[in-house]
Parts: C-alpha cells; sequence; structure tokens
C-alpha cells in the first residue's frame, strides 16, 4: 500500500472519529451540561467540570476533522473517554448488552481507540497542521 492510502485512512479515521463525536457535543451545547453537572457534583466533583465535555466533545473533535494539532486534539478528546468510562461506565467493562449482545462500553472503547490511533499516527498530510510534535 503506497503513502497516499496511508493518508488517506487517516483522513478518513479523522473525519470519522471527529465527526461521530461532534454530534454529542453539539448536542451538549444546545440541551446544556447541567444534568452532567448534578452527576459530577454527586460524586464530589465541581459541577463546572461539565464545561470541559465541550472541549473534549466539540473543540478537540473539530481540531481532529481539520487536522489542527492532531495529536493534542486526540489526546485532549480520549482523556474525555477516560473520564467518562471512569465516572459512568465503569461497571459496564465486564458486561454485555443484553439487546445486542455487544460489549456495553463499545462506543467509548471505540472513540477512545480511535483517538489513541491519531495519537500515534498524527493528521497525515491532509492536515492543516503538520510536522511538529502536536501535529
Amino acid at each position: 500500500m503506497g503513502k497516499n492510502n496511508y493518508d488517506l485512512g487517516i483522513l478518513i479515521q479523522r473525519l470519522s472519529v471527529g465527526g461521530l463525536m461532534l454530534f454529542h457535543g453539539i448536542h451538549k451545547l444546545i440541551g446544556g451540561v447541567s444534568w452532567m453537572g448534578d452527576m459530577l457534583a454527586a460524586k464530589g466533583i465541581p459541577s463546572f467540570v461539565s464545561y470541559g465535555s465541550i472541549i473534549g466533545e466539540v473543540i478537540a473533535p473539530l481540531m481532529i476533522i481539520f487536522g489542527i494539532k492532531t495529536r493534542l486534539a486526540a489526546f485532549i478528546y480520549a482523556f474525555t473517554m477516560f473520564v467518562a468510562f471512569m465516572l459512568v461506565h465503569t461497571g459496564d467493562f465486564f458486561s454485555l448488552d443484553p439487546a445486542t449482545g455487544g460489549w456495553k462500553i463499545e462506543l467509548v472503547a471505540a472513540y477512545f481507540l480511535g483517538a489513541v490511533v491519531l495519537i500515534i499516527t498524527g493528521g497525515g498530510k491532509f492536515a492543516f497542521t503538520k510536522g511538529g510534535k502536536l501535529d
């Protein structure tokens, strides 16, 4: 496989990982994050931390889509998924969804691992920024 296919694959990875998460972020922009703040407060975490989800689910995905500091954006995105897992999904790690047979955390895992791929590869040649350590 040639280098062009590699960069095309990274572009598709960026568009899918960033694009799919962006729906979650836009939902939070429209509907707000107060429900998340209440959940965090119940766990002893200040409710303002819920606004960090906007960074991880809107800003980082947009950076990933456009290939702007892709590794940095993917790290923020992966961290967001790790926090979501720790706060909401730890009890589901060894569970299957009875309705589908799938792993209960498969969506969080797919988002997290997709971001890890971009941390490793960077944004590829079709990114706006390239060549730096954070690209």
